[in-house]
């Protein structure tokens, strides 16, 4: 019998279909759960076998750039959704995604025409209205911007993300309560999202509600703790609270998660600055700016760290680039005038502090710092005119006194006093105090508030007027003042020209006699008596006044005079320095400036000459007349005027300028000079 082979039998597989695109439906359905859970690569891949089946398969086309999108592949998405817009127009989902593959391209003109044509099809598409609104934004159309995110939430008000931009969009405007209020409203619908705390937060800090700006940040990287602008904010929060520490352990944060943004970069330096750790503070600048070259504030802050550690030359040059980047940056100006001020060059000083004021026309101090430059260079009118802006001004220290009574003009009051307080330090009372003469010739009773320190002396040397120390807005009340004016005012209303210093008494303080006459006694027989400073404890501009004392050691060379200190601090110190200067040097421990001003201005007065740095000795040595020869740096204060040797304030006054940064030698070898001559006199004690 003979036997046959069976047949084959058919392996399973999909059953036979006349049609293969009747597949897709299924594979679309499995295309989109894959995408929507996160699984792309799957998902692309049936997007794919479908294109392939069906090249003309709009939705596949358009979800593959929406996929596209989301790793980054703008361009090919952007491809994608237009081939699938070019099938069929008419799906406002395409265009609307279209819109954000362009906006991620920064193809704003592009993405807008898109959301609108979405808006076209669809006007209740609430994502394309918030996306127009987020173009709009990023275009700076904010009011534009505001009317589509309160169209979306018209459409849609439980969206967190449209009460985030509203919120971002009502803050860039400034109305901060409305702003807040959005984002509350967004917390309320996600509570725990770091986004929505984050944004708040940032409403909290533009409020100036620092303690709740702080606690949000922490919440936010609470639940994300990688979220860098957290760190970095929180940063800016902290630094705002003085807390420069903290605040540059967050700008670390933020760098560990993104090394090059030069945001946290510069910041961190602003908070090293703040620390007073410069070196690092230029680190931190130089490496913002090279990360971002053209980062305005970067060199402005550069230009800043450098004027503190006294590098003037490099602070011009990074205040200068600061300014080609932003010509108009008001803030450069000023501070570059202060640095051509220091180099000895107060004319361009003066202009670049003007440009600043032109430019931001509300700048006290900048209106205070040209007030000074005009007043250094002469200009008394226009300077005494501006000087009262020093209130607004963040360089000056006094505060006003909010006394109920007018400011004095310079009249004869028909009935009560006058009252005028001293304002700033010592040295300033007493160099305005050479005006009061001035103000008793307008005929007034006057009384004059004081440092308790100078009351005495002031008592003796004004004895026509009332002379107190802490008379307050509540005392003048019941004390019959009838006007009132700052003593640092009073150069305004007499000193308007070079003329009316004229009639500047010399001396006008008085030192008690029979103490001057007893230091005299207790220093005499050894030749002229030589009073001596070298050094001040003021911290903005002292480290370019003092003197090393052992710089002065050619000086102590010359035989036949007695050195007396009048040097203010701790004697154990002072003397602690002459002995490592080797200079002959009598220190007086019974002599206390702080203590005892009045009896410091008897010693200052027993000197038959006094060489000093610019502290408030010099004051008090040119108001008492004494023959006094005052040490001064290139870039004077700007009351020792320009390039003169004498004072109008003081005509005892002989002035020494440097004539090089920093160098003394200019100054020391016609001190010597003069001492020697001094010497050579007859009557040379």
């Amino acid at each position: 019998m003979k036997h046959f082979p069976k047949p084959a039998v058919r392996q399973p597989g999909p059953p036979f279909s006349p049609n293969p695109t009747a597949a897709i439906p299924v594979l679309a359905r499995r295309a989109l759960e894959f995408h929507q859970s996160g699984h792309l690569a799957e998902a692309e891949g049936l997007y794919r076998r479908i294109l392939l089946l069906d090249p003309q398969h709009t939705d596949s086309l358009h979800l593959l750039g929406v996929l596209a999108h989301q790793v980054g592949q703008n361009a090919v998405a952007v491809a994608l959704i237009g081939q699938a817009i070019a099938i069929d127009p008419h799906q406002a989902a395409y265009h609307c995604n279209l819109g954000t593959a362009l906006q991620a391209l920064r193809r704003a003109d592009e993405a807008e025409s898109s959301y609108r044509q979405a808006l076209k099809l669809q006007p209740s598409f609430a994502q394309a209205q918030m996306n127009l609104g987020t173009v709009m934004q990023a275009q700076g159309q904010l009011e534009e911007a505001e009317a589509c995110f309160r169209r979306a939430l018209a459409l849609c008000p439980d969206l967190a993300e449209i009460h985030i931009n509203l919120g971002n969009i009502l803050l860039a405007r400034g109305r901060l309560d409305e702003a807040a209020a959005s984002h509350e409203r967004a917390l309320a619908l996600r509570p725990e999202s770091a986004a929505v705390l984050y944004n708040l937060a940032n409403t909290r800090l533009a409020q100036g509600r620092l303690d709740e700006a702080a606690t949000g940040y922490r919440r936010a990287l609470h639940h994300d703790p990688d979220l860098a602008a957290a760190h970095g904010n929180l940063g800016n929060t902290l630094l705002a609270q003085d807390k420069a520490e903290e605040a540059a352990a967050c700008y670390e944060n933020a760098l560990a998660l993104q090394p090059d943004n030069s945001e946290f970069r510069y910041n961190l330096g602003n908070a090293r600055q703040a620390q007073k750790r410069f070196d690092e503070a230029l680190v931190c600048y130089r490496r913002a700016i090279e990360l971002q070259p053209a980062l305005a504030q970067a060199h402005y802050n550069l230009g800043n760290t450098l004027h503190t550690l006294g590098r003037m030359e490099e602070a011009k040059a990074a205040f200068a680039e600061a300014l080609r980047l932003e010509p108009r940056y008001a803030e450069a100006h000023y501070n570059l005038g202060c640095v051509l001020q220091e180099l000895g060059r107060p004319q361009e000083a003066l202009s670049r502090i003007a440009l600043a004021l032109e430019i931001k026309h509300d700048y006290p101090q900048a209106r205070f710092a040209l007030a000074l430059a005009q007043v250094q260079a002469g200009d008394f009118t226009a300077g005494w005119r501006g000087y009262d802006s020093r209130w607004n001004s963040a360089d000056h220290d006094t505060p006003w006194r909010p006394y109920s009574q007018p400011l004095w003009k310079g009249e004869k009051l028909a009935e009560g006093r006058l009252l005028l307080w001293g304002e700033q330090g010592i040295g300033d009372e007493i160099q305005f105090a050479g005006l009061i003469p001035d103000a008793l010739r307008s005929g007034n009773r006057i009384v004059l508030d004081c440092a308790p320190r100078l009351q005495p002396l002031f008592a003796r040397s004004f004895p026509g007027i009332e002379v107190v120390s802490g008379f307050g807005p509540e005392e003048a009340e019941g004390a019959e003042i009838a006007a009132q004016l700052p003593t640092g005012s009073l150069p305004g209303l007499f000193r308007n020209s070079e003329e009316e210093f004229v009639t500047t008494i010399s001396p006008y303080l008085k030192a008690d006699p029979e103490k001057t006459e007893a230091f005299r006694a207790q220093y005499g027989g050894g030749g002229p008596l030589i009073g001596l400073t070298w050094r001040t404890a003021n911290t903005k501009s002292g480290s370019k006044r003092c003197i090393d004392l052992a710089e002065l050691a050619p000086l102590f060379a010359l035989s036949g005079l007695r050195w007396i200190s009048l040097q203010y601090g701790a004697c154990d110190d002072l003397e602690a320095q002459a002995r490592t200067a080797k200079v002959p040097l009598l220190i007086d421990r019974s002599v206390d400036q702080f203590a005892d001003i009045d009896r410091f201005a008897a010693q200052v007065a027993a000197m038959d000459l006094v060489i000093t740095i610019d502290n408030s000795t010099a004051h008090l040595a040119g108001a008492l007349g004494r023959p006094t020869w005052l040490m001064l740096p290139l870039a004077a204060d700007w009351r020792w005027l320009l390039e003169r040797a004498d004072s109008p304030w003081y005509p005892t006054l002989r002035l020494l300028r440097q004539t090089g940064r920093g160098d003394w030698r200019s100054v020391f070898d016609p001190v010597r000079l003069a001492l020697a001559d001094l010497l050579a006199e007859p009557n040379a004690r």
